[in-house]
Parts: C-alpha cells; structure tokens; sequence
C-alpha cells in the first residue's frame, strides 16, 4: 500500500472521528467546553500531568505537555479540584454556561514534600480508570530527593530503581528495560533524540537535574505518537525559565560543579533558562602531574515567547562533551549536540497543536597513537514533526499527527593519529536515509466501568544514495563456511552505485496499539495493552566496554529493521485513601530480526559491516510489582522484577545451525 493511500485513511479517519463527535447535535448544543493551562503561581512554568478532577461530572483529567487542559460538560456550576505533587491543592468553583477559557495556578507546598512524592499512576482517578499501564512518572523533587553521588543527582540512576529497569553494565549510564538492549530506548529531551546518555562512562548522565521540568518512563503500551525503537521511550522535559523574577542556583560536587540563571526576558510574556556543568578532576590530576584525564562539559538553554493568548514560541538546546585521555597513547571523545524550535498553537477549546522543527547530533572519536588512527564517526538527524490533541468530546479524545527524519550517518572518518604516522587517510562509505510516519489514536470512554485508547502509527524507512553497495551471491553478505562450520565474511560478487537521493531498498510497517482499562470499584483495576513498534536505525556494538565505541547504522536490504510486540495485563490497587498502592504487571514480548554477529567480528572501521552481521531473534517475558506509601515524611516505593530475556540465531537454511545451534 502506497504512502498516499496511508495518508487518506488517515484523514478519513481524522474526518469519522469528527463526524461522530458530532452526530447528535441536539446533545452537543447543552455542552460547553472548559480549557485553559495549569502553572506555577511563584514563577509561571506550566505544569505537566496536573490532574483536574470535577466531582459533579465524575471526570478526572490532567494537563498535556505543556500545561493545556481541555474537558466539555453540560452546562452548570461546577467544583473544580486540581491536585499535583509538591503543590496545595485548589479547589474552586466554576460557571460554564459557554464555552471558557480560565488559567489556573498552584502555589509550591511548604510542606516540604508531605504528600506524594512520586508520581506513577499513583492518583487513584486517573491511574484507576485511565487506559495506560507500564508508565513510570518520576518527579524532579523525587528525584533530588535519592542519595547523591559524589554531590550530583543523576537522573538516569533514579530510574534504575523502577520496576523493569536495569543497568546495561556496571559503570554505564545506559539502561535496558524489560530485557530490551540499550539502543531500543527512545531517549528524547525536549523532542530530540539523545543517542548517549553518559558523561565519564556512566558516573553521571547527560541530565542535568536543576533544569529538568518533567520525566515519563513508557516500558510498554507506548502511545501513537511514539516511534522508531523497540524497548521504551523516556521522555523528558527541560524548564521553561521564570518569567516573573531572576533567580540564580547552583552547587559543588567532589568531581563537578553546577550553575543555573533563569529569569524574564519580557516580564510575564517570555523568559530563559541557561543551565551549565562541568568537571574539575582532570585538573587536580595535572596538579598532581599525572599525564592521564578525563573531563566532561554541558550546557542546556531555553527561550520560550508568549504571542498572544493561544501562540507560544520556544528555543531549547543541549551540547555536552566528554574527553578521556590516557597519556595521550588512547584518547576518546565523544558528545550530544541538540536543538528544538517549536511553535505551540491553540485552534479552539478543543484543538491544541506543537509543531517542532529538531536537531539531533551525536559524534565520537577514537585516537590510538600504537595504531596511529584518528578516527571519527557520527550520526545527525533533521526532524520535523507535527502533533494534534483534539478534545473530541466529553467521551473521546483524539491523537494525530505527522513525524519526518532525515539521517545522516558517517560510519568512520580515519586520519593519521600524527605527523609521525604512516596510515592513509580514508572515508568509510556515509549512508543517509529518510524516515517517515503519520498515526492517529484514540482515549475513548465506552462505560463508567470501561475504558480504551486505541491507535495505528504507519512508518516508512527509505535508504537512500549516494552509494556503492556491494551484490552477494545468493543476495547473502555472510557466508558458511561447512567445513569449519563457522560463519565467515562473504566476498562481494560486484557492486551497484547509486546515485544522490536515489532509493536504496525501503521498508513499511504498520504498527497497532491497543490499552484497555477495566476498573473493578473505585480503588482497584484490570488493564491490558499490546503494541507493535519498529526500528530501522540499530546500535552496532558487540563489546562489553563501557566507553561508547559504537556505530550506529540503518537497516538496509542485509540489516532488517527490528519488529517489537508486546502484550502485558495488569492490576492495580489503592489503599487506606491513597496513602499506599499497589501495581503488579506481568508481559510477554518478541522482537524479530534481532542484530548478531559472526565469532570475531571486527566493527570499527569496518567498510562493509553488513558482512558480519546476522539477524536474529529475541523475546523476554517477566512480573513487576511495586508497592508505594505516597504520603507522609517517610515514603517511597518497594519494587521487584523477575524477568527472562533470551536471544536466538537459527541458521537460515537447513544445513546451518546458526549461532549456538539456534537455541535460545
């Protein structure tokens, strides 16, 4: 099916959905819609996740990504009730007789944290009855409140203690959820994609604690809107800046320091935010004349520019860098780059829409004077994407959307390490391809007791040229070899060029999501999700090490794209008015055309990797309980995981027993 032919259903679904919003207009005419943002009264940051509830309507809702809330009722007076983590609650009553727009704020709690700290799924209305499941929401005051290493809070290591979440390896940043590898994660900050998520080879992460607004662990049921990995997104949010006063934060660590300067540009209407870190130890090791260092450097920046009532400007950004150099004989570097313009626009009450134009760069170096290489390697993305939250009704809400990314990749740029080195310089082959895709999903209330969110995403992965690729016989870069019995590089039979922009090979997939949530009585609920998802650009690394001497590469017609699903059932309990709660997941999930290797595989450098790469399968399957006291001076959470994750590589023919024989 073609990409066109997508995009119509698209729209005529878009178009039924309208429609059946308003195929009782005699109903309609009695209902008015209530919208308006959610802030901080001291500084006017918007608040994410707020949950709304109004009493008299039975409706609990909570603020989108940016603090917009939208909700229809029949006309009357109304108690609104918000409540949100580290702040007093509102309560305040309400006229709607017409459509209206009214702004709330909430004044930060002096109770220092004396209510719940911890936000996943935790409110009993929205987590009860709401159709999502296998979501983690981690507070920044949750956050800064965890033990501290050497004076800084790591955003990353605070997620270790969620159920499901492990560590990739001692001494790394990166993190595997439910058996998943670390390239499966969709790490995202303020939209864009963060390929490495370490400083100094885990001992902290690239996320600088002082500046993030908001954190969300999806680990399945992932919504829609989401895309392009198998295992999770992680979806963080840097502050907007306070608009109303200067305040300037910051502190020293044993290894690094930290400064934050936030404050309004135009008083009310716009503000920034400029937050920076750095590490010292390479400088106490050259006091001490110690040749060896290692040092790491970020900056994270935002402008955002109130237009008028319904049009918000913003302008976020990241750079880091990490250098580590061991007597100038190994010398790695590497580094995240990251830019995001976005344009927030309210059509009515009931349409809110982000379209956000991204930058994502991640580069990484190699200098080994015994070799004499200097060797460089890199991928950059172009995203633009365009986001729709359509409040249908008092009984559906509406999700649609478009996402496009243009990949660059650069494999290996190798130069002499110096003068005194005889290696040749030389280009391993860059590779570009084009991504894109369009969904649409559904939050739909079928009863009191019944709720679902259902959806389809359609993506399209294009590889693209410039390009020599080589042609194998039996079209198979990897060869067996019977008589050892080992798999061996094949020998290219010829070769193929093509030219600027001209396709490749292309792949298409649609992938479903499905959550539905059952709710017992007002404390307990049954839910169950499934969800399809695809990647086409993989994490190429066979090493245990923990620095990032990878290579990211895109699937072509020798590395197919990963095809994840996932099913998981759930149930979900509160206790004693919400003081405790209770979560206990259970999931199966498969991945198809999982990335191997052949035995002695030789990646850096490598100008035609396809040759040692064999695809595979792999699956995991497990429980996950946490049990939660919300309140009180003593809280926090109790988790426990008990999980599987295998891996296979059967032959691709009878006569090939594929890696470790095709066992699991």
């Amino acid at each position: 099916m073609s990409y066109k032919i997508c995009f119509c259903i698209f729209l005529l679904g878009v178009m039924s959905f309208k429609i059946s919003a308003q195929e009782n207009p005699a109903v309609n005419k009695q209902k008015v819609t209530l919208s308006g943002t959610v802030a901080n009264q001291s500084n006017n940051e918007t608040l994410i996740g707020v949950t709304i509830r109004i009493p008299e309507a039975k409706i609990s809702i909570a603020t989108n990504s940016y603090g917009f809330y939208s909700v229809t009722l029949p006309k009357g007076n109304y108690t609104v009730l918000i409540s949100y983590i580290g702040f007093d609650n509102v309560e305040e009553k309400i006229s709607v007789f017409e459509n209206t727009k009214h702004d709330f704020t909430m004044k930060e709690s002096s109770k220092a944290l004396d209510g719940v700290v911890i936000k996943s799924n935790s409110n009993n209305k929205i987590n009860i009855s709401k159709p999502e499941m296998s979501v983690n929401k981690l507070s920044i005051a949750t956050i800064k409140k965890m033990p501290a290493m050497m004076g800084e809070v790591d955003v990353l290591k605070s997620i270790l203690q969620l159920p499901g979440v492990s560590n990739a390896q001692e001494g790394a940043s990166g993190f595997n959820v439910r058996g998943g590898s670390v390239d499966g994660n969709l790490v995202l900050l303020d939209e864009a994609v963060v390929y490495n998520t370490s400083h100094l080879f885990g001992f902290f992460s690239v996320f600088n604690a002082d500046v993030i607004k908001d954190l969300k662990l999806y680990k399945g049921g992932i919504p829609a809107n989401f895309g392009g990995r198998v295992s999770s997104v992680l979806d963080i949010y840097q502050k907007d800046g306070d608009n109303k006063a200067f305040q300037v934060n910051g502190g020293l660590g044993v290894l690094s320091s930290r400064l934050l300067v936030e404050g309004p540009i135009v008083k009310e209407k716009s503000s920034f935010v400029v937050a920076g870190r750095g590490s010292y130890a390479h400088l106490l090791l050259k006091l001490a004349n110690e040749p060896n260092s290692a040092y790491f450097y970020d900056l994270n920046a935002k402008l955002n520019y109130k237009l008028n009532e319904n049009n918000n400007l913003y302008a976020s950004g990241y750079f880091g860098k990490d250098n580590f150099n061991m007597n100038n004989v190994f010398i790695n570097t590497y580094g995240n780059k990251l830019f995001n313009l976005r344009w927030n626009h309210i059509f009515s009450s009931k349409i809110f829409s982000n379209a956000s134009a991204i930058y994502s760069d991640y580069n990484y170096g190699l200098k080994l004077k015994m070799v004499g290489i200097d060797w460089v390697s890199d991928i950059k993305n172009y995203n633009f994407k365009y986001d729709v939250k359509h409040y249908a009704s008092d009984k559906i809400t509406l999700n649609y959307g478009v996402n496009s990314i243009y990949h660059q990749f650069n494999p290996g740029t190798i130069r002499p390490f110096d003068e005194n080195s005889t290696l040749t310089p030389d280009q391993i082959a860059k590779k570009n391809a084009f991504e894109n895709a369009i969904y649409i999903s559904a939050e739909q209330k079928l009863t009191d007791k019944l709720s679902v969110n259902y959806g389809l995403r359609y993506s399209k992965f294009q590889r693209l040229g410039q390009q020599t690729v080589n042609i194998y016989a039996n079209d198979q870069a990897v060869a067996f070899n019977p008589t050892l019995q080992i798999y061996e590089e094949a020998k290219p039979v010829g070769t193929r060029n093509y030219a600027s922009g001209e396709k490749i090979t292309s792949f298409g997939n649609f992938e479903p999501r499905l959550a539905i949530a059952y709710t017992l009585n007002t404390n307990q609920s049954v839910k169950a999700s499934y969800n399809r998802m695809s990647q086409y650009v993989h994490l190429i690394s066979n090493t245990a090490s923990v620095s990032p001497l990878d290579i990211w590469a895109p699937s072509d017609q020798f590395l197919k794209p990963e095809i994840l699903d996932q099913v998981a059932l759930g149930y979900f309990r509160n206790f004693k008015n919400d003081d405790y709660s209770l979560e206990v997941e259970g999931f199966y999930k498969t991945i198809k055309n999982k990335v191997d290797f052949i035995d002695g595989a030789e990646l850096i450098a490598h100008k035609s990797i396809e040759q040692v790469l064999l695809n595979g399968q792999a699956r995991s399957y497990g429980l996950e309980l946490m049990f939660k006291k919300n309140v009180g001076k003593l809280n926090g959470w109790i988790a426990y995981t008990l999980s599987k994750a295998e891996q296979r590589t059967p032959g691709r023919t009878a006569e090939e027993p594929g890696i470790n024989d095709g066992e699991w």
